[in-house]
């Protein structure tokens, strides 16, 4: 593949500044990104072979994954979990975002006999 070396360089230099994110090698496999859930069922498989490095960093952080200052820096508590989403079924509602201008869904069906 014509960018090989760029998904190359990402593999070596890139993923051990990215906090739960790692490198399964496959021989004769395409690289591709693979996204697991929580309970490691695969989510999502990204194709990675057209991508530059760039890209592919910018796809990762995209996603959510925490990227460190060096491979052996601390990570904050906020992104201990990082790219893990709230499970919509299991945790409440988030509260709206500050610029958000309408009442969350759950807010207007709290009382549906008013």
């Amino acid at each position: 593949c014509p960018l090989c070396p760029q998904v190359k360089a990402f593999v070596t230099q890139d993923i051990p500044l990215y906090h739960n994110l790692e490198m399964k090698h496959l021989p004769g496999a395409d690289p591709e990104l693979v996204l697991l859930s929580h309970r490691y069922e695969e989510l999502e498989r990204i194709p990675l072979s057209d991508m530059t490095r760039e890209e592919i960093n910018q796809l990762v952080q995209e996603l959510g994954f925490y990227r460190k200052e060096a491979p052996d820096a601390p990570v904050p508590e906020e992104f201990q979990f990082a790219p893990a989403r709230p499970l919509p079924t299991l945790l409440p509602t988030q509260a709206p975002t500050a610029d958000s201008k309408t009442p969350p869904e759950h807010a207007k069906e709290e009382h549906p006999d008013l």
